[in-house]
C-alpha cells in the first residue's frame, strides 16, 4: 500500500472518516501488544508498555496486569491520516467470551490477530464465527512473525480451511524468524524495512532480488482474487490488463466490505514491526458508519419496523452494549450511536424498558481515562456516566420517536459455585458486590438456592468466575469464602407427554380465580431451548390470556423435577382448556399453566443434560499417548490429532465440563509443564443414566 506518514492534524470532520474497529484473536497472540503500537504510532501515548511488565494501556485492570490476558474489552480513540479510529482491545480467552460479543456487536469492522507460529487457534475459530454472526468485515494481522516456527504461508492456509474464508496477501515477509525484517507490499511493489528499535520510520526500498519472483506470482493471485469478486476489474484482468492502484484498492475495498475477501498483512508487533501498514489498511479497507448504513429497529408501540440513517438530523438511536461500574462515577454505560445526538443534560426514553432517563455527563473513553464530551454523534462511541436505569442491551431514543434495535443475546453460563461472606457483617456488602458485578457482565448470574439458602454464582469457566470473585474481594473490599465448582446441569425430557392438565380455582367474597389449561409435551431437537406453541382456538381460551400461559411453562421450566436445573429442549403446546367469563384472570392461567408444565415434565421421564466442551491440546509428540491416556479417562471424545510446527501434537476433542476440573494441573504433570490446552462451550448433551444418579445423589 502508499506510504502515508502520520497526520498530526485534528482528524477531519464527517463520517467517512470514523472507524469503530474491534482487535480480536486468541488468547495470547498479541492483541494488547498490537494495539499499544497502534497507540504510539498514532501518538496518542509516548512511551510503549508491554504485557509482560503489566504497563499496557488497555490492560488497566490489577488482574490484567498480573495475569497477563485481557479480561474487560477498552475502548481507545486514535487519529491515522486525518481518520479517527474508536478502537476496542478485546479478550481472547473463552471465558470472557461476552465482551468480544457486545464489542461486535456494535463495532463496523474488525482486525483478527493470528499468531505466526500456532496459526488458527480454538478461540481464533470462536471470535471468527461470532463476527461472522454480526457481518463484520475484517482484515487480518499475522503476528509474531520473529517466532521460531513462524509461517505465513501456513496461517493462510488455516484461515482458508478452517475458517471457510477466502484470504487475500497484501504482503510477503522479507525474512522469517530472527531474520525477519521487513514486508513487500504487494500493491505498491516495494520492499518496507523497520530497522530503529522503535519501528518509528519504515524504509521503503527495492525488492530483495532473492523475493521478486516469489513476488510476482503472490502479486499475480492478489489482482486474480481480487478481479474474481469485481465484473469491471475480471473485465481488464481477461484482456491483460494491469489494473492502476486506485482500481485495485477500490475493487479490494468493496470485496472486504462486502466479506468476500479478507486481506492479510503480518508483522511482529512486539518489535514494533509491521504495525503502519496496518493502521493504513484500517483506515483505507474497513468500513465508516456510512458504509454500513442504515440500522433496524422497531417501534415499541405497534412492533412496526423502522429504519435510521447514520446521520445526526434523524432522531435518536443509541444501544447500551456494555455497563461498567466506577468507582469515582457509578453507573457507567457504553453507547454505540447509530443516528441522531446523544446531548449532555437531555432527556432521553429507554425505549428497552420504557422508562424516562436524564443524560448526565457525556465521556469519550481512553481505556480507563475519560474526556467530557458535549455530545456523541450518529455513528461515534462514547459512554454515559450516572444512568442507573439501563442494562445492557438497552435502546436510547427520543420520547417522541421510540424505537427499540435488536438486543445482544448471550451464552448461558455453565459453572456455578457457592459463595458465603466470611462473617454476618459482610453479607449485605458481598449481595452489593456481586450485583454490581452482575450488571456489568450478563454471562455471570447471582441466585440463592431456597432449599439450603446458599448464595450461588454462575459463570462460563473456572477463570472467569475466579476473575470476578477476586474482584469481590479486591475492588469491594468484601471477605468471602468460595465453595467447590459445579456443573450447571439442564433438564429435559425423553417421551412425549399427550396430556398433562393444570387448574387454578379459588373462591373468595367477589370475584374469583379460575385458569384452567392442557399442554402436550414432547422432547425437542438439541439446542431448541423451550419452544411454545399455542394450539386452541379463541372460544376454548380467550387469546389475551395466552402470554399467562406462556410465563407459567416458562416459570416451571426454571426448575426441573429432577435437580431443580433449568429445563430445556422441549416443546410444549396448549391443546385443550376452558374459560369462565367473569372469574378467568392471567393470574389464574399463569398458576394452572405451571402446575400443568410441572405435571407434564414428571411424567415425560426427565433426564439430566450435560455441557459439553470443544477441547484443543498441545503437546510435544512424545506426550501425546500419555495425554490420549489421561483425555480417555476424563470421558473425553476424540476427534482428531495432527502435527503441528516443532513436533508438536495437536488433540482435539469434545469432553464432558464435569470430567475437565483441574485438568491444567494434571496435563503439566504429564508433560513436565509444557502442554497446554484450550476450552470452549459446544453443545448440551444427555447424560449416561448410571451418571445422573451419581449426580443426583442417588448412587
Amino acid at each position: 500500500m502508499k506510504r502515508h506518514d502520520q497526520s498530526s492534524a485534528e482528524a477531519g470532520s464527517g463520517l467517512e472518516i470514523l472507524r469503530n474497529i474491534g482487535v480480536i484473536a486468541h488468547i495470547d497472540a498479541g492483541k494488547t501488544t498490537t494495539t499499544e503500537r497502534i497507540l504510539y504510532y498514532t501518538g496518542r501515548i509516548h512511551r510503549m508498555g508491554t504485557v509482560d511488565d503489566g504497563n499496557t494501556v488497555t490492560d488497566w485492570m490489577d488482574q490484567e496486569r498480573e495475569r497477563g490476558i485481557t479480561i474487560v474489552s477498552a475502548a481507545v480513540t486514535a487519529e491515522w491520516r486525518g481518520h479517527r479510529i474508536n478502537l476496542i482491545d478485546t479478550p481472547g480467552h473463552i471465558d470472557f467470551t461476552a465482551e468480544v460479543q457486545r464489542s461486535l456487536r456494535v463495532l463496523d469492522g474488525g482486525v483478527v490477530v493470528f499468531d505466526a507460529v500456532q496459526g488458527v487457534e480454538p478461540q481464533s475459530e470462536t471470535v471468527w464465527r461470532q463476527a461472522d454472526r454480526f457481518r463484520v468485515p475484517r482484515i487480518c494481522f499475522v503476528n509474531k512473525m520473529d517466532r521460531v516456527g513462524a509461517d505465513f504461508a501456513r496461517t493462510l492456509r488455516m484461515i482458508e480451511t478452517r475458517l471457510g474464508a477466502t484470504p487475500v496477501a497484501l504482503q510477503l515477509p522479507i525474512g522469517a524468524e530472527a531474520a525477519f525484517e521487513g514486508v513487500v507490499d504487494l500493491i505498491e511493489g516495494r520492499a518496507v524495512r523497520w530497522r530503529d528499535e522503535l519501528g518509528a520510520e519504515p524504509e521503503h526500498g527495492e525488492v530483495p532480488p532473492e523475493l521478486q519472483e516469489a513476488v510476482r506470482t503472490a502479486r499475480a493471485a492478489l489482482v486474480e482474487r481480487v478481479a474474481e469478486t469485481d465484473d469491471d476489474l475480471l473485465a481488464l484482468y481477461l484482456d491483460g490488463v494491469e489494473p492502476s492502484r486506485e482500481q485495485l484498492m477500490a475493487a479490494l475495498r468493496r470485496a472486504t466490505l462486502s466479506a468476500r475477501l479478507f486481506p492479510v498483512l503480518c508483522g511482529a508487533a512486539v518489535r514494533n514491526r509491521g504495525v503502519q501498514p496496518l493502521l493504513d489498511a484500517i483506515v483505507d479497507l474497513l468500513p465508516s458508519p456510512l458504509d454500513i448504513g442504515s440500522v433496524r429497529g422497531k417501534r415499541p408501540r405497534d412492533g412496526g419496523e423502522e429504519e435510521r440513517l447514520p446521520d445526526e438530523r434523524e432522531p435518536l438511536a443509541a444501544l447500551v452494549f456494555k455497563i461498567a461500574a466506577d468507582a469515582y462515577s457509578g453507573h457507567l454505560a457504553y453507547v454505540r450511536v447509530y443516528s441522531g445526538r446523544l446531548k449532555a443534560g437531555s432527556t432521553v426514553l429507554n425505549a428497552t424498558r420504557d422508562r424516562r432517563e436524564r443524560v448526565g455527563r457525556l465521556v469519550r473513553m481512553y481505556a480507563d481515562q475519560r474526556e467530557d464530551l458535549e455530545a456523541i454523534g450518529a455513528g461515534d462511541i462514547g459512554a454515559v456516566i450516572g444512568m442507573k436505569g439501563v442494562f445492557t442491551g438497552d435502546t436510547l431514543s427520543p420520547p417522541e420517536h421510540p424505537i427499540v434495535l435488536e438486543s445482544i443475546a448471550f451464552p448461558e453460563p455453565v459453572i456455578r459455585i457457592a459463595v458465603e461472606p466470611r462473617s454476618i457483617a459482610d453479607q449485605e456488602q458481598m449481595q452489593a458486590a456481586l450485583r454490581s458485578l452482575a450488571e456489568e457482565d450478563p454471562t455471570f448470574r447471582v441466585t440463592v438456592d431456597e432449599s439450603t439458602a446458599q448464595t450461588l454464582v454462575a459463570g462460563m469457566g473456572e477463570l472467569h468466575l475466579e476473575v470476578l470473585l477476586d474482584r469481590v474481594r479486591r475492588e469491594h473490599g468484601v471477605r468471602i469464602n468460595v465453595g467447590k465448582p459445579r456443573v450447571t446441569y439442564k433438564e429435559t425430557i425423553t417421551v412425549p407427554v399427550a396430556r398433562a392438565e393444570g387448574t387454578h380455582i379459588r373462591q373468595t367474597g367477589g370475584h374469583g380465580q379460575y385458569g384452567h389449561v392442557i399442554l402436550d409435551l414432547a422432547p425437542g431437537e438439541r439446542g431448541s431451548g423451550l419452544v411454545f406453541q399455542n394450539r386452541v382456538s379463541p372460544k376454548v381460551i380467550p387469546h389475551p390470556f395466552v402470554p399467562a400461559i406462556e410465563q407459567g411453562v416458562r416459570d416451571a421450566a426454571e426448575s426441573g423435577p429432577l435437580g431443580g436445573y433449568a429445563v430445556t429442549d422441549v416443546r410444549v403446546r396448549v391443546v385443550d382448556g376452558s374459560w369462565h367469563e367473569v372469574d378467568s384472570t392471567d393470574i389464574a392461567y399463569r398458576a394452572a399453566a405451571a402446575h400443568a408444565m410441572r405435571e407434564g415434565l414428571g411424567k415425560g421421564l426427565p433426564t439430566l443434560l450435560e455441557p459439553i466442551f470443544r477441547v484443543e491440546v498441545v503437546v510435544p509428540g512424545e506426550y501425546a499417548g500419555d495425554v490420549l491416556g489421561q483425555l480417555a479417562a476424563r470421558r473425553v471424545a476424540i476427534t482428531g490429532t495432527e502435527m503441528a510446527p516443532g513436533g508438536a501434537q495437536v488433540i482435539r476433542g469434545e469432553a464432558p465440563l464435569a470430567e475437565m476440573f483441574g485438568y491444567a494441573t494434571d496435563l503439566r504433570s504429564a508433560t513436565q509443564g509444557r502442554g497446554v490446552f484450550s476450552m470452549e462451550f459446544a453443545h448440551y448433551a444427555p447424560l449416561d443414566p448410571a451418571l445422573v444418579r451419581k449426580v443426583l445423589g442417588l448412587a
